[in-house]
C-alpha cells in the first residue's frame, strides 16, 4: 500500500514538502537543497563513474557549490531521503527558462526536471524505480504541471529504460549545446496508464 501526503508550508529548508510510505521498501521525503548541509554529498556523488552524465566530473567542491548556487537561481532544488538519509536529488525547472526551450514548443503546464541517485552501498530491489515514482508523484501533485519535459543524454540507456517504464514518450534526438539528448515528454494520464500496466 502506498500513502502520499504534502505540506505546503516551506517556513525553513528542513521543511519537508512531500512524504511518500512504499510499505514494503521505507518512507521517502523531500524537502528544499540546503547547499550548506547538501553539497558535501553531492560533490561526492557527481565525482562517481555512474554519475558521468550529471556534467560535473572532475569538479572541485568549490566549483560544484558555485554550480548550485546558480542553479537555484532559476531552479527549484530538491533533497530526496529514503528512511531519513540523504538518497537522491531532484531538479525541477521552468523549460521555458532553459536551453530546451529553443528545440520545442514549451507549452502552458510544461515542468522539465533532472534527477541523481546516490551510488548505492546496500541495493535494495527497485530502489531507483521507487524513487522515480515519488519524484513522479510530487511533480504531478501539482495541478498546474500537465506534462514532465526530459533531455536525458541520448547515451544514458538506463535512464531511457526507467523514462519508457514511467511512461514518458520518446519525440526525437536534439543536438543541444553541451549533450546529444532525447527529448521525452510525460503527461499524468501517461504516467497513470503506465503504472497500470506494473
Amino acid at each position: 500500500m502506498i500513502n502520499t501526503s504534502k505540506h505546503l508550508t516551506k517556513d525553513t529548508l528542513e521543511e519537508v514538502v512531500f512524504t511518500k510510505n512504499i510499505s514494503e521498501i521505507g518512507t521517502f521525503e523531500l524537502r528544499l537543497i540546503n547547499l550548506e548541509k547538501d553539497i558535501e554529498a553531492i560533490h561526492k556523488w557527481v565525482n562517481k563513474e555512474y554519475a558521468i552524465y550529471w556534467g560535473m566530473m572532475g569538479f572541485s567542491f568549490d566549483e560544484v557549490k558555485i554550480a548550485y548556487e546558480k542553479i537555484v537561481k532559476n531552479t527549484q532544488v530538491y533533497i530526496g531521503t529514503f528512511n531519513g538519509i540523504i538518497s537522491f536529488l531532484l531538479e525541477c525547472y521552468n523549460p521555458k527558462e532553459d536551453v530546451i526551450n529553443n528545440y520545442y514548443n514549451v507549452e502552458k503546464g510544461d515542468r522539465g526536471m533532472h534527477i541523481l541517485v546516490a551510488p548505492s552501498e546496500n541495493p535494495i530491489k527497485n530502489f531507483t524505480w521507487s524513487i522515480f515514482t515519488v519524484i513522479l508523484d510530487f511533480i504531478f501533485n501539482d495541478s498546474e504541471v500537465k506534462r514532465i519535459v526530459v533531455e536525458p543524454d541520448a547515451r544514458n540507456y538506463k535512464i531511457h529504460q526507467l523514462n519508457k517504464k514511467a511512461g514518458f514518450v520518446f519525440q526525437r534526438i536534439v543536438e543541444l549545446p553541451h549533450k546529444k539528448a532525447h527529448l521525452e515528454f510525460c503527461t499524468r494520464e501517461d504516467y497513470y496508464k503506465a503504472l497500470e500496466k506494473l
